[in-house]
């Protein structure tokens, strides 16, 4: 079938809006686009209907970028959940993606295409940890160290490890006091003065 007058316009519009469309091109559209001034395939006519098949096939082949407030599921690019929640089911042709509230003890801090929140981090005492903020549907847990214990790892605004502060021996005396984020500093005491390790400055020895 040879190609008509009004063929060759669609074509041209095609040609034309293609070129202002940002996509990855690639060898096989760009020949797929001179096609239509060519009017033949491998020595055959071709019309504006085999053209728009033939573009379908490339595009279809072509990767898939989703927008940054959307997962991609398959063939489809599907809007995420809020925090806070997580997915129940992929979206469709036809519906938006249904979404979950986080079960408790768990959590979401940011848009997700995921179907299942993260694990509230627990703070443990054995690791020298306490809580400082409680985890919520949109945030984690946030750790501090005990009484008598300092930050050994520092994540974020919180802690994941702690470690108890030094004491100071018979003969030293506490030249810094330990803080949640540094250790205990011990000095010796000079000749003729004594500490049994838990002062802050050493004592004259009497008489």
């Amino acid at each position: 079938m040879i190609c008509t007058s009004d063929d060759v316009l669609l074509l041209v519009w095609i040609k034309t809006h293609l070129l202002q469309i940002s996509v990855r091109w690639s060898p096989q559209l760009m020949k797929t686009i001179n096609l239509p001034f060519k009017m033949t395939s491998r020595g055959k006519p071709l019309t504006a209907a085999s053209l728009l098949i033939l573009l379908m096939k490339v595009f279809s082949g072509s990767s898939l970028t989703c927008h940054p407030a959307e997962y991609q599921t398959g063939n489809e690019c599907c809007p995420m959940c809020p925090p806070g929640s997580r997915v129940k089911t992929d979206c469709t042709e036809f519906r938006s993606t249904s979404c979950l509230p986080c079960l408790e003890g768990t959590y979401m801090n940011q848009p997700t295409g995921l179907k299942n929140c993260f694990p509230c981090t627990n703070c443990n005492t054995g690791s020298g940890l306490k809580i400082k903020t409680s985890c919520t549907s949109t945030s984690d847990t946030v750790c501090e160290p005990l009484e008598g214990f300092y930050c050994m790892d520092v994540k974020d605004k919180g802690c994941e490890a702690a470690q108890r502060h030094r004491h100071c021996e018979p003969g030293q005396y506490i030249s810094k006091k330990g803080t949640a984020s540094t250790d205990t500093e011990c000095s010796d005491c000079p000749d003729g003065t004594f500490s049994d390790g838990t002062f802050t400055s050493c004592q004259l020895h009497t008489q």
